[in-house]
Protein backbone atom coordinates (compact mmCIF):
# COMPACT_ATOMS: atom_id res chain seq x y z
CA UNK A 1 0.00 0.00 0.00
CA UNK A 2 1.47 3.37 -0.99
CA UNK A 3 -0.04 6.56 0.95
CA UNK A 4 0.06 9.71 -0.39
CA UNK A 5 -1.64 13.47 0.92
CA UNK A 6 -3.29 13.35 -2.62
CA UNK A 7 -3.74 10.79 -5.52
CA UNK A 8 -4.84 12.10 -8.91
CA UNK A 9 -7.03 10.06 -11.31
CA UNK A 10 -5.47 10.65 -14.96
CA UNK A 11 -2.47 13.16 -16.25
CA UNK A 12 -4.16 14.91 -18.93
CA UNK A 13 -3.77 18.57 -18.88
CA UNK A 14 -5.75 18.58 -15.71
CA UNK A 15 -4.33 15.95 -13.39
CA UNK A 16 -0.33 17.35 -14.61
CA UNK A 17 -1.81 20.87 -13.89
CA UNK A 18 -3.49 19.44 -10.28
CA UNK A 19 0.11 17.69 -10.07
CA UNK A 20 2.11 20.65 -10.37
CA UNK A 21 -0.21 22.51 -8.04
CA UNK A 22 -0.36 20.17 -5.10
CA UNK A 23 3.25 19.21 -5.19
CA UNK A 24 4.80 22.69 -5.57
CA UNK A 25 2.44 23.17 -2.19
CA UNK A 26 4.73 20.12 -0.57
CA UNK A 27 1.60 18.02 -0.53
CA UNK A 28 3.21 14.51 -0.94
CA UNK A 29 0.85 13.44 -4.50
CA UNK A 30 0.91 10.52 -7.05
CA UNK A 31 -1.13 10.76 -10.23
CA UNK A 32 -2.24 7.52 -11.62
CA UNK A 33 -3.06 7.17 -15.27
CA UNK A 34 -4.55 4.05 -16.89
CA UNK A 35 -3.16 5.22 -20.51
CA UNK A 36 -0.61 7.48 -22.17
CA UNK A 37 0.68 10.85 -19.98
CA UNK A 38 -0.86 13.88 -21.54
CA UNK A 39 -4.34 12.68 -22.65
CA UNK A 40 -6.10 14.65 -25.79
CA UNK A 41 -2.75 16.82 -25.65
CA UNK A 42 -1.03 13.21 -27.02
CA UNK A 43 -3.43 13.31 -30.58
CA UNK A 44 -2.82 17.27 -31.23
CA UNK A 45 -0.62 17.80 -34.03
CA UNK A 46 0.34 21.02 -32.60
CA UNK A 47 -1.16 23.38 -29.79
CA UNK A 48 -1.10 27.18 -30.98
CA UNK A 49 -3.37 29.10 -28.76
CA UNK A 50 -1.47 28.44 -25.27
CA UNK A 51 -1.07 31.71 -23.81
CA UNK A 52 3.21 32.33 -23.67
CA UNK A 53 4.15 29.36 -25.43
CA UNK A 54 5.06 29.32 -29.04
CA UNK A 55 3.15 26.68 -31.45
CA UNK A 56 4.02 23.84 -29.85
CA UNK A 57 3.61 19.59 -30.64
CA UNK A 58 0.96 18.17 -27.90
CA UNK A 59 3.22 15.40 -27.05
CA UNK A 60 5.62 18.02 -26.33
CA UNK A 61 3.46 20.55 -24.15
CA UNK A 62 2.22 17.17 -22.79
CA UNK A 63 6.07 15.61 -21.73
CA UNK A 64 7.02 19.16 -20.26
CA UNK A 65 4.20 19.31 -18.30
CA UNK A 66 5.00 15.77 -17.03
CA UNK A 67 8.54 16.96 -16.36
CA UNK A 68 7.30 20.05 -14.60
CA UNK A 69 5.14 18.05 -12.48
CA UNK A 70 8.07 15.51 -11.61
CA UNK A 71 10.32 18.33 -10.55
CA UNK A 72 8.46 19.55 -7.71
CA UNK A 73 8.22 15.81 -6.75
CA UNK A 74 4.90 14.27 -7.80
CA UNK A 75 5.22 10.82 -8.63
CA UNK A 76 3.30 9.17 -11.73
CA UNK A 77 2.26 5.89 -11.86
CA UNK A 78 1.20 5.19 -15.99
CA UNK A 79 -0.38 2.50 -18.21
CA UNK A 80 -1.76 0.85 -15.23
CA UNK A 81 -5.47 -0.37 -15.26
CA UNK A 82 -7.40 0.55 -12.28
CA UNK A 83 -9.03 -2.62 -11.29
CA UNK A 84 -11.04 -1.12 -7.56
CA UNK A 85 -12.40 2.44 -6.61
CA UNK A 86 -13.14 3.08 -2.51
CA UNK A 87 -13.76 6.68 -2.20
CA UNK A 88 -16.07 6.79 0.70
CA UNK A 89 -14.85 6.86 4.03
CA UNK A 90 -12.35 9.34 5.46
CA UNK A 91 -8.74 7.14 3.63
CA UNK A 92 -9.55 7.00 -0.23
CA UNK A 93 -8.28 3.71 -1.66
CA UNK A 94 -7.40 2.52 -5.38
CA UNK A 95 -6.34 -0.84 -6.23
CA UNK A 96 -4.95 -1.62 -9.42
CA UNK A 97 -5.50 -4.76 -11.73
CA UNK A 98 -1.84 -5.91 -10.57
CA UNK A 99 -2.65 -6.18 -7.01
CA UNK A 100 -0.91 -3.05 -6.07
CA UNK A 101 -2.90 -0.40 -3.74
CA UNK A 102 -2.95 3.29 -2.89
CA UNK A 103 -4.10 5.38 -0.41
CA UNK A 104 -4.58 9.26 0.78
CA UNK A 105 -7.16 11.35 2.08
CA UNK A 106 -8.39 13.41 -0.96
CA UNK A 107 -8.75 12.17 -4.45
CA UNK A 108 -9.00 14.31 -7.74
CA UNK A 109 -10.79 12.59 -10.39
CA UNK A 110 -9.58 13.74 -14.20
CA UNK A 111 -10.10 10.98 -16.35
CA UNK A 112 -10.95 13.10 -19.62
CA UNK A 113 -12.76 12.35 -22.06
CA UNK A 114 -12.89 11.51 -25.67
CA UNK A 115 -15.12 12.83 -28.91
CA UNK A 116 -17.25 10.54 -30.12
CA UNK A 117 -16.01 9.16 -33.17
CA UNK A 118 -17.62 7.93 -36.42
CA UNK A 119 -16.08 4.56 -36.19
CA UNK A 120 -15.85 4.34 -40.42
CA UNK A 121 -12.23 3.03 -42.37
CA UNK A 122 -9.53 5.69 -42.06
CA UNK A 123 -10.69 7.61 -39.15
CA UNK A 124 -8.02 6.25 -37.15
CA UNK A 125 -5.00 6.48 -40.14
CA UNK A 126 -6.30 10.28 -40.95
CA UNK A 127 -6.64 11.19 -37.17
CA UNK A 128 -3.96 14.27 -36.86
CA UNK A 129 -3.32 14.45 -40.39
CA UNK A 130 -6.69 15.55 -41.89
CA UNK A 131 -9.29 14.66 -39.58
CA UNK A 132 -9.93 17.08 -36.06
CA UNK A 133 -12.25 16.85 -33.31
CA UNK A 134 -11.55 21.32 -32.68
CA UNK A 135 -12.32 23.83 -34.74
CA UNK A 136 -10.76 26.30 -31.93
CA UNK A 137 -7.27 24.35 -31.80
CA UNK A 138 -6.52 23.06 -35.63
CA UNK A 139 -8.79 25.53 -37.98
CA UNK A 140 -5.96 27.63 -38.75
CA UNK A 141 -4.01 24.90 -40.60
CA UNK A 142 -6.98 24.88 -43.33
CA UNK A 143 -6.47 28.53 -44.27
CA UNK A 144 -7.53 29.06 -47.90
CA UNK A 145 -9.14 24.81 -47.82
CA UNK A 146 -12.31 23.02 -48.36
CA UNK A 147 -13.52 21.32 -45.05
CA UNK A 148 -15.80 18.99 -44.18
CA UNK A 149 -18.28 19.30 -41.17
CA UNK A 150 -20.02 16.18 -39.61
CA UNK A 151 -22.79 16.93 -37.04
CA UNK A 152 -26.30 19.15 -36.83
CA UNK A 153 -26.14 20.08 -33.26
CA UNK A 154 -25.13 23.71 -31.81
CA UNK A 155 -21.22 22.75 -31.76
CA UNK A 156 -21.42 21.91 -35.24
CA UNK A 157 -23.21 24.50 -37.02
CA UNK A 158 -21.01 27.14 -34.70
CA UNK A 159 -18.05 25.37 -35.29
CA UNK A 160 -18.57 25.25 -39.10
CA UNK A 161 -19.13 28.88 -38.73
CA UNK A 162 -16.12 29.65 -37.08
CA UNK A 163 -13.90 27.89 -39.67
CA UNK A 164 -15.71 29.66 -42.15
CA UNK A 165 -12.68 32.23 -40.91
CA UNK A 166 -9.70 29.79 -42.62
CA UNK A 167 -11.31 27.96 -44.88
CA UNK A 168 -12.50 28.72 -48.41
CA UNK A 169 -15.82 26.24 -48.23
CA UNK A 170 -17.29 24.26 -45.71
CA UNK A 171 -19.73 21.10 -46.44
CA UNK A 172 -22.10 20.55 -43.37
CA UNK A 173 -22.66 16.96 -43.49
CA UNK A 174 -25.74 15.88 -41.55
CA UNK A 175 -27.66 12.70 -41.13
CA UNK A 176 -31.21 14.26 -40.50
CA UNK A 177 -32.88 16.49 -43.10
CA UNK A 178 -33.32 18.81 -39.86
CA UNK A 179 -30.44 20.35 -37.47
CA UNK A 180 -30.48 19.49 -33.60
CA UNK A 181 -29.45 22.92 -33.16
CA UNK A 182 -31.09 26.31 -31.90
CA UNK A 183 -32.70 28.65 -34.47
CA UNK A 184 -29.93 31.77 -34.20
CA UNK A 185 -27.20 29.02 -34.64
CA UNK A 186 -29.33 27.49 -37.99
CA UNK A 187 -29.53 30.65 -39.62
CA UNK A 188 -26.12 31.71 -38.92
CA UNK A 189 -25.02 29.21 -40.32
CA UNK A 190 -27.84 28.96 -43.54
CA UNK A 191 -26.59 32.76 -44.20
CA UNK A 192 -23.34 32.09 -44.33
CA UNK A 193 -22.28 31.69 -48.20
CA UNK A 194 -18.92 29.82 -47.59
CA UNK A 195 -21.50 26.64 -46.25
CA UNK A 196 -23.08 23.87 -48.11
CA UNK A 197 -25.63 21.33 -46.59
CA UNK A 198 -25.60 17.42 -47.62
CA UNK A 199 -28.52 16.64 -45.52
CA UNK A 200 -29.70 13.02 -44.52
CA UNK A 201 -26.31 11.45 -45.46
CA UNK A 202 -23.60 10.05 -43.64
CA UNK A 203 -19.93 9.34 -44.28
CA UNK A 204 -18.90 6.09 -44.93
CA UNK A 205 -14.69 6.31 -45.68
CA UNK A 206 -11.53 8.29 -45.55
CA UNK A 207 -9.20 7.96 -47.92
CA UNK A 208 -6.00 9.16 -48.82
CA UNK A 209 -2.19 9.18 -49.32
CA UNK A 210 -0.40 9.89 -46.17
CA UNK A 211 -2.80 12.60 -45.62
CA UNK A 212 -6.56 12.79 -46.15
CA UNK A 213 -7.92 13.84 -49.34
CA UNK A 214 -11.28 12.44 -50.01
CA UNK A 215 -14.23 11.08 -48.29
CA UNK A 216 -17.16 8.33 -49.20
CA UNK A 217 -20.56 10.05 -48.40
CA UNK A 218 -24.26 8.08 -48.97
CA UNK A 219 -27.15 9.42 -49.49
CA UNK A 220 -29.44 7.37 -46.52
CA UNK A 221 -32.93 7.96 -48.33
CA UNK A 222 -31.38 6.13 -51.77
CA UNK A 223 -28.24 4.80 -50.87
CA UNK A 224 -26.25 6.18 -53.42
CA UNK A 225 -22.71 7.16 -52.52
CA UNK A 226 -20.79 9.94 -54.19
CA UNK A 227 -16.82 10.81 -53.53
CA UNK A 228 -16.35 14.06 -51.87
CA UNK A 229 -13.01 15.91 -52.40
CA UNK A 230 -11.68 17.45 -48.67
CA UNK A 231 -8.33 19.10 -47.03
CA UNK A 232 -9.89 17.95 -43.98
CA UNK A 233 -13.31 16.70 -42.29
CA UNK A 234 -14.09 18.17 -38.66
CA UNK A 235 -16.26 16.22 -36.64
CA UNK A 236 -18.88 17.26 -34.25
CA UNK A 237 -21.10 14.17 -33.01
CA UNK A 238 -21.11 14.63 -29.28
CA UNK A 239 -18.30 13.79 -26.21
CA UNK A 240 -17.94 11.07 -24.19
CA UNK A 241 -16.45 11.50 -20.64
CA UNK A 242 -14.29 8.60 -19.57
CA UNK A 243 -16.61 7.93 -16.25
CA UNK A 244 -17.85 4.39 -16.98
CA UNK A 245 -15.45 2.65 -14.32
CA UNK A 246 -16.56 5.41 -12.11
CA UNK A 247 -20.23 5.67 -12.91
CA UNK A 248 -21.04 4.12 -8.96
CA UNK A 249 -18.86 5.91 -6.75
CA UNK A 250 -19.85 9.46 -8.04
CA UNK A 251 -22.94 11.27 -9.06
CA UNK A 252 -22.71 12.03 -12.62
CA UNK A 253 -25.17 14.06 -15.00
CA UNK A 254 -27.51 12.91 -17.70
CA UNK A 255 -24.63 13.05 -19.64
CA UNK A 256 -22.05 11.23 -17.54
CA UNK A 257 -19.89 14.39 -16.61
CA UNK A 258 -18.93 13.77 -13.01
CA UNK A 259 -21.41 16.95 -10.89
CA UNK A 260 -19.01 19.61 -9.36
CA UNK A 261 -19.32 22.92 -7.39
CA UNK A 262 -17.56 25.79 -8.56
CA UNK A 263 -14.47 24.43 -6.50
CA UNK A 264 -14.10 21.46 -8.21
CA UNK A 265 -15.77 19.51 -5.40
CA UNK A 266 -18.48 16.45 -6.04
CA UNK A 267 -20.63 15.77 -3.25
CA UNK A 268 -18.16 12.41 -2.01
CA UNK A 269 -15.98 14.44 1.31
CA UNK A 270 -12.43 14.64 -0.35
CA UNK A 271 -13.44 13.71 -3.87
CA UNK A 272 -12.58 16.48 -6.37
CA UNK A 273 -13.25 16.33 -10.48
CA UNK A 274 -11.33 18.38 -12.59
CA UNK A 275 -11.18 18.53 -16.77
CA UNK A 276 -13.29 17.10 -19.63
CA UNK A 277 -14.84 14.90 -17.29
CA UNK A 278 -17.18 17.68 -15.83
CA UNK A 279 -19.90 19.90 -17.27
CA UNK A 280 -18.70 22.52 -19.59
CA UNK A 281 -18.79 24.19 -22.68
CA UNK A 282 -15.58 24.71 -23.95
CA UNK A 283 -13.04 21.91 -23.75
CA UNK A 284 -9.51 23.19 -24.35
CA UNK A 285 -6.04 22.85 -23.01
CA UNK A 286 -6.79 26.09 -20.77
CA UNK A 287 -10.00 25.22 -19.52
CA UNK A 288 -8.45 21.86 -18.54
CA UNK A 289 -5.71 23.68 -16.41
CA UNK A 290 -7.72 25.91 -14.86
CA UNK A 291 -9.97 22.84 -13.70
CA UNK A 292 -7.04 21.19 -12.21
CA UNK A 293 -5.28 24.36 -11.04
CA UNK A 294 -8.90 24.99 -8.78
CA UNK A 295 -9.56 21.35 -7.84
CA UNK A 296 -5.61 21.05 -6.45
CA UNK A 297 -5.92 24.38 -4.59
CA UNK A 298 -9.38 23.04 -3.07
CA UNK A 299 -7.73 19.61 -2.14
CA UNK A 300 -5.39 21.29 -0.76
CA UNK A 301 -7.20 23.48 1.21
CA UNK A 302 -9.48 20.25 2.59
CA UNK A 303 -6.43 18.47 3.95
CA UNK A 304 -5.40 21.90 5.62
CA UNK A 305 -8.99 21.84 7.81
CA UNK A 306 -8.41 18.73 8.90
CA UNK A 307 -7.72 16.01 6.79
CA UNK A 308 -4.18 14.26 7.04
CA UNK A 309 -2.78 11.12 6.24
CA UNK A 310 -3.00 8.42 8.71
Amino acid sequence: MESYDLMIIGAGAAGLTAGIYASRAKLDTVIINEGVVGGQMVLTEEVANYPGVEPVKGYTLAATMKQQAKSFGCKIRSNVKIADYELEGEIKKVTLEDGRSFQAKAVILSPGGRPRSLNIPGEDLFRGTGISYCATCDGDFFTGKDVVVVGGGNSALEEAVALTQFATKVTIVHQFDHFQAFEHAINEAQSNPKIEFIMESELREFSGNGVLQSVAVEHLPSGNRTTLETDGVFIFIGYLPNTESIKEIVPLNERNEIIVDTDMRTSVPGVFAAGDCIPKKYRQVTTAVADGTIAALSAAEFLRNGATTS
